[in-house]
């Protein structure tokens, strides 16, 4: 008993109390890993995964220390991936995208809590793509600060169900209360980049361009697709293999139209970490928690089922990234999904120590959870939560069939 007290007493010091009464087996806490001891633990975890390709970056005291990439880019011809490959960056484009858009409220020209009335010249519904809303008033509640966090009410994009399901003729609707609860959010995203456009004449790709790509000499990096990707190109692969391609983005979009590459993207990592580009003032603002997050997973993101499992890091969504409190201090992240692409970053801010983590292929969050451990140590980082179950334990991919809650520090 005095054993078990003395666990509950340390552990609710780092924010993670949920770990005394995990139900997987107890193993040493992860120790961070370093050169060839690091590459060795990547490279066993991508072929017990069947993990075609993936890139990492380790970040110290906001300067990348490691940056490698390991696998193939194209694993018919045998092609290496490289840090100079172009990998789809998909929704890490969205925390790129909340850092940009923090310069614009640094210089005054966006106040995050003005409503989108005094923003848009004219009525949301007014505008072919917003027509949907016309006749839901709460469209006049919904300010910058709730489309960055995810609490605008809408769905990830409109031709999703709630129910489950894809209808390419969709409408858009505004599902609960603006600012009363987490609903990851594309469209919302989308519409602030809408905003921006419409309302403050600022161009996102241009934005995104000076604020980013040319302050952190991204000279790879774009928010639609160049021709000179093609020469060095990550083709995105399935579960099983099976080759994707890699799609040619023609519209920029907030949401995640970036191509990227693992050197540019570090290089923008390790800025965002230091704030580069913002004052003291934006940067605390742009990772200030705006909600507290009660769901089961991330996805499906209008589901209300709800959970204390991740009370005890305070699980938040900021403007762009989610917070939580990891035994090193504040954190935040934000993942990027989509068929052949699975990314991460995730940062400790006391510190400016982060990971990133790019992928070529739909197996590589299964080993997140390691890759975490094995670059940052422990971080009671919520993986649950974010549906990156570890590959062998695919027992816990199903919240339902859990006979225990899996707390945020579970050892695997």
């Amino acid at each position: 008993m005095r054993l078990l007290r003395r666990c509950a007493l340390t552990l609710a010091a780092l924010g993670c109390l949920a770990a005394c009464a995990s139900p997987a087996p107890h193993h040493p806490a992860p120790q961070r890993l370093y050169g060839d001891a690091l590459d060795t633990r990547v490279q066993m975890l991508m072929q017990a995964a069947h993990v075609s390709g993936l890139a990492l970056a380790v970040i110290e005291n906001g300067r990348i220390v490691h940056l490698r990439a390991y696998g193939e880019r194209d694993t018919e011809k045998h092609l290496p991936l490289t840090v100079d490959t172009t990998m789809y960056a998909a929704s890490i484009t969205k925390a790129a995208f909340a850092y940009a858009t923090m310069t614009l409220v640094d210089e005054h020209r966006l106040d995050l809590d003005e409503p989108l009335p005094i923003l848009l010249p004219k009525p949301l519904p007014d505008y072919d793509k917003y027509a949907d809303l016309k006749d839901d008033p709460r469209w006049r509640q919904i300010t910058p600060r709730m489309l960055l966090s995810h609490t605008a009410g809408f769905a990830n994009f409109r031709f999703f169900k709630p129910e489950g399901g894809y209808d390419p003729n969709g409408k858009l609707k505004i599902y609960f209360d603006p600012g009363t609860r987490f609903a990851y959010s594309g469209e919302g995203i989308n519409l602030m980049q809408f905003v921006l456009e419409e309302g403050l004449h600022q161009d996102a790709g241009q934005l995104m361009q000076q604020q980013l790509f040319d302050r952190f000499a991204m000279k790879r990096t774009g928010m639609v697709w160049r021709d000179d990707f093609a020469n060095n190109l990550a083709i995105g692969y399935d579960e099983v293999g099976k080759p994707l391609g890699h799609k040619q983005r023609g519209s920029v979009r907030a949401a995640g139209s970036m191509d990227t590459t693992p050197a540019d993207y570090a290089q923008l990592l390790a800025g965002m970490v230091r704030g580069d580009g913002l004052s003291a003032k934006a940067h605390a603002q742009w990772l200030e928690p705006v909600i507290a997050i009660h769901s089961v997973q991330q996805f499906p993101t209008l589901d209300t089922t709800t959970t204390h499992d991740n009370d005890s890091i305070g699980l938040s969504y900021a403007l762009g990234v989610v917070t939580f409190r990891s035994p090193q201090g504040p954190a935040w992240f934000k993942s990027g999904h989509d068929d052949g692409t699975n990314n991460l970053i995730l940062c400790l801010q006391a510190s400016r120590d982060c990971v990133m983590i790019l992928s070529n292929s739909s197996n590589a969050e299964s080993i997140f959870k390691y890759l975490i451990d094995a670059t940052l140590g422990p971080t009671c980082f919520p993986w649950f939560w974010e549906g990156y179950v570890p590959y062998d334990h695919p027992q816990w991919r199903d919240a339902a069939a859990r006979s225990l809650p899996h707390p945020p520090c579970a050892k695997v």
